[in-house]
Parts: C-alpha cells; structure tokens; sequence
C-alpha cells in the first residue's frame, strides 16, 4: 500500500480518510492547515486535485503578502475565488489540477507553469502566467519584480460526462477498471501509462465504462487520468478537492440583473487583451490600465453606495469609459430605489473577458460526470484528505440539486475508499470514511 511509512519520514496516516464539507469553499483552508498541523499533509509541495466549475486562483488583490504567514489573518482575507494561490505564496502548494466540466473554460487548457510571488512595488502576491484570466484581475507582473517566488504548476484538464455503458448501469463493478500488480518496465509500450505508475490494464482504460472512446479523447477519463498521473504519483499526498458546482453550476448574478444591465456591466467591465504578439512593455500597460478600470469602477460604485443623487452619477459617467452608469443606475433605481451597488460591483467583476459559467445540468449530465470521476478516481492513488464545498447558499450549485449530488458524490467516495456500512451524514464540517 501506499500508505505504508518509511522510517525516514514524520507522516502520520488517517486510520479513516477524512472527507471535510464546507458551504463556502474558502473555509476548506482551516482544514487543510490543520491537517499540516497535525502532519498529515507536508508543509511543502503539497498537490491538489480541484474539481471546480471555477478556477479559484485569483488573489485578494489589497492584501499584504506577508499576511500568508500569519494563519487567522489570512482566513479573513480569503474569498471563494481566492483561496489557492496564497497557499502556494506560502510554500504550501505547489501544483494544481484544475478538473473543469465543459461548460468551464475560463483559463488556456494544458499546463501552465508560473511563479506566484510578492511584488516588490506593491508588496501584494502576484504571478507570471499571462493567460487572460491573471491579466484581466491585473495580477500579472514580469518575473524580475517577484521576491521571494515560488513556483505553481497548474494543469488545466477537461472532463467529459462519461457515456453510460450499454451494460446495465447497476453493475457498478463492470464500470470499474481493476488494477492489478504494477508491470514491469518491459511489459508492452502501447499502453498510454507510464510503466508501474498505477498498474491499470490498459484494455480497461481504453474502454472506460464500455465505451469506445480511447484515452487520447480530450475529456475522456483515460486522457484525464493519462494527465493525473504524471502530476500526482502513487506515494505523493494529495487533497482531493471537490466543488459540488462542478457537477451543475449557476451564475446566480444572472438573476440579480436584467439582460440589459448585464450588457451595461459588460461594456464598463470590458477588458481589452492584449494582442497575442505584444511586447512585455505593452503588456504592462494593459495591467495598469485595467488596474486603473477597476480601481476607477470601485470608486464610483463606492461612492454611489454614499449618495446616489443624480450629479454624482453624472459626475462618474462623465470619466473615459464610464458613459453607461447613468443608464444602469437609472435603470436599478426603477426597480429598486436604494440599489445595493457593493453587490453591483462584485457582478461586474464577473463580467471581464468571459462570463461566470452558468449551466445547470440534467439528472442524466450529473450521473455522467460522477461517472466519469469514479472511473478517474479509480485509477489514481488514495488521496490524504478530501475537502468538499457546497457552494448553494450563495447559489452557484442549484440549492434544489445541492444535497442529492452531495450525497452521490459521498456515495462515490465512501465506495471507492471507505467501509460497506452505511453511515449517516449529519451537517458537520468534517467526518471519515
């Protein structure tokens, strides 16, 4: 097993894997810090499996960097969309799968390497990935003006719904792929698996499930899994890291605001990427200016959260850009006459290069992706701890789909690592399987 101590090592093992459920997904950090504490996970180069509708790496954009090594403080800085990256600043993680369903795409698709680090004008966290979704929260700086960085590897891995097999779906044990001892490295080279990595038959991994989709399918569990392994090997201690959003997601901004003033939000929110040939000086600018944007748009929606009277909004609309507000305060304020502009703000936010995802699955979309994450599981190594957020108070997992997917995605978990008897769930943070 890979749960055996070398004598060399301090690891501890949970005697029962612990499966961590929180509502909002920024309160999975006091559990994971907690599990550092007691030397279950290392302090250093921990990896993470994040299954997510959300990518999660933005970063509290005020913060102080040096907040990361002060635990409590750092738990009051922390947002749902914000959670990640300043573990990784603070040495903790060092390599993210990104899991994203198909209606995700907010960032590239592959790996990305960066470096997350203290700006040395700013003295805040920031990275060196120029992918859109860094660019457009201004969290882009060049390597050289990084102290103290630390390096991110972050895999970006589409999952598909797994099809369901022709076979009748009860026979769950059919739609598992067996392992078997480890091959040795001169068994045969057509196997899309490392030699010894996870010891899957390959014939298994080429039909998941009975499909015939092969592993070289983008999306499909032999590809995701293909992927995983060369991250996460057999003795590394990973968290597997569960969104419930994953499995159906809203933009709950959608219902907040009329299609109109979404459009609105688009236009002042717009961020205009630089051209794939820019020069690092004209990427440079495109942070400031955007940084300068947002600052600008909090400012005015600040300021109308003081007096919304109709000269303030004027005065705003006047600047470069921001010639809509008076449209969308004027069409709020028919609605609703104290319009919570905070929260008008936070919904523009989302509307950069790209919207929120918004899809909310069917039963059958729901079953295919859990199916394609127990065959997933299956053939990767045990994780070290399991944090689950579900993400329906503030309605990014329909509250209607909430709890039966929790207790699906439960049920997947508690058959591939836990006990055969059943157990019941009471709404605590934490328990075992």
């Amino acid at each position: 097993s890979h749960y055996k101590m070398s004598s060399s090592t301090q690891k501890r093992v949970y005697a029962k894997l612990p499966v961590c459920i929180v509502e909002d997904h920024n309160d999975v950090v006091s559990h994971i810090y907690r599990a550092i504490a007691s030397k279950h996970l290392p302090m250093r180069n921990i990896k993470m499996i994040h299954l997510d509708s959300h990518p999660d790496l933005l970063i509290p954009v005020n913060m102080s960097a040096d907040v990361v090594f002060d635990k409590d403080s750092l738990i009051e800085y922390l947002s749902i969309e914000n959670w990640i990256m300043p573990m990784v600043y603070a040495d903790h993680v060092s390599s993210v799968a990104w899991l994203h369903p198909p209606w995700a795409q907010q960032i590239q698709e592959g790996e990305h390497r960066m470096a997350v680090g203290k700006d040395s004008s700013t003295t805040t966290i920031r990275v060196t990935s120029k992918d859109d979704y860094f660019l457009s929260d201004g969290l882009y700086v060049p390597e050289e003006q990084l102290e103290n960085p630390k390096a991110l590897t972050l895999n970006v891995v589409l999952v598909n719904p797994a099809p369901r097999s022709h076979a009748a779906h009860t026979e769950t044990d059919a739609l598992r792929w067996q392992p078997k001892k480890p091959r040795s490295d001169s068994q045969g080279t057509d196997c899309p698996f490392p030699p010894g990595s996870s010891g899957l038959e390959c014939a298994a991994v080429l039909q998941p499930g009975g499909g015939d989709s092969g592993p070289a399918d983008k999306g499909s569990p032999g590809y995701v899994v293909n992927t995983l392994l060369s991250v996460v090997k057999e003795t590394d201690p990973y968290i597997l890291d569960v969104d419930l959003d994953f499995f159906s997601c809203k933009n709950p901004f959608k219902e907040l605001y009329t299609q109109e003033e979404y459009a609105i939000l688009q236009q002042l929110y717009g961020f205009r990427r630089p051209s794939a040939t820019a020069s690092e000086e004209a990427i440079g600018e495109c942070v400031e200016l955007r940084v300068h944007q947002l600052e600008d748009l909090e400012a005015a929606f600040a300021d109308l959260l003081e007096d919304d009277a109709h000269e303030t909004v004027l005065r705003w609309a006047a600047n470069p850009g921001m010639a809509p507000l008076a449209q969308l305060v004027s069409s709020l304020k028919a609605r609703d006459q104290s319009p919570d502009y905070e929260m008008v703000h936070q919904a523009g936010l989302t509307c950069d290069y790209s919207e929120l995802p918004h899809h909310i699955s069917t039963e059958e979309e729901i079953d295919g992706l859990l199916l394609a994450v127990e065959q997933i599981l299956t053939a990767l190594p045990k994780p070290t701890l399991v944090t689950m957020s579900r993400s329906s108070l503030d309605e990014y997992c329909p509250v209607e789909q909430v709890d039966s997917i929790q207790n699906k995605v439960l049920s997947v978990l508690e058959g591939l690592y836990g006990q055969k008897s059943p157990y019941k769930l009471k709404c605590s943070p934490a328990f075992s399987i």
